[in-house]
């Protein structure tokens, strides 16, 4: 791989796990040293995060961590909204019982919050792949790399919430898919992602780092 695949992949991660907080400004000697690359490794980083809108240029001054705007949270959750019930489907119409069977591993959880994210994820993840639309599951992973920033802005706002009532639901929905109910299946993943949007968007509103116009 390419070193201006490996710093993009690692700056990139760096923003979706908020290690560089939405609205953190950025320059390019600083992420040069960081990583102990040229800054010209750097910069076609921080040009490709810019075309996916997580990084601002700022003129004559650097760049900066795009804040998340509500407006582009919410939009982020209705495309999801949109595309994982798709993927849902077409896994329970098409993929083999050994692929279904494989989501056994996501039935039990214990750990940190972090870990449950780190698991969260995965699962997620792993329903798009279980889909075999490679196009429609490279959209998903990308929307689910996403709300996991979301997910760490609005943090105090999940630090109550009990992360088994989440495992019980994928379990719920896992039972569906492997027993090939469509429209259970279906059922469970629209509740799952629009009780996300419930938890998440009224943290975000609390959010001082948080903005409600949208990136241009």
């Amino acid at each position: 791989m390419l070193l201006r695949e490996n710093i993009y992949d690692l700056l990139r991660a760096d923003i979706l796990a908020c290690r560089f907080a939405p609205g953190d400004e950025m320059r390019e000697q600083d992420l040069a040293e960081r990583y102990s690359v040229s800054r010209q490794p750097v910069r076609d980083a921080l040009l490709r995060l810019q075309r996916e809108h997580l990084v601002t240029v700022q003129p004559r001054q650097g760049y900066r961590v795009t804040p998340i705007s509500l407006s582009d949270a919410r939009d982020l959750l209705r495309f999801r909204l949109a595309l994982e019930p798709a993927c849902v489907t077409e896994a329970i119409e098409s993929a083999p019982d050994s692929v279904l069977k494989s989501l056994d591993e996501f039935r039990r959880f214990s750990g940190s919050h972090e870990d449950f994210i780190v698991y969260n994820r995965g699962f997620h993840t792993a329903l798009a792949h279980a889909s075999g639309n490679r196009r429609m599951a490279t959209a998903l992973c990308d929307l689910i790399g996403q709300a996991d920033r979301l997910v760490r802005v609005s943090i105090s706002n999940l630090k109550g919430h009990d992360p088994a009532k989440l495992v019980a639901e994928h379990v719920a929905l896992i039972d569906a898919m492997q027993q090939r109910e469509t429209r259970t299946a279906a059922r469970i993943i629209k509740a799952h992602i629009g009780d996300t949007e419930k938890r998440v968007l009224p943290a975000l509103k609390r959010n001082a780092v948080i903005v409600e116009e949208r990136s241009s």
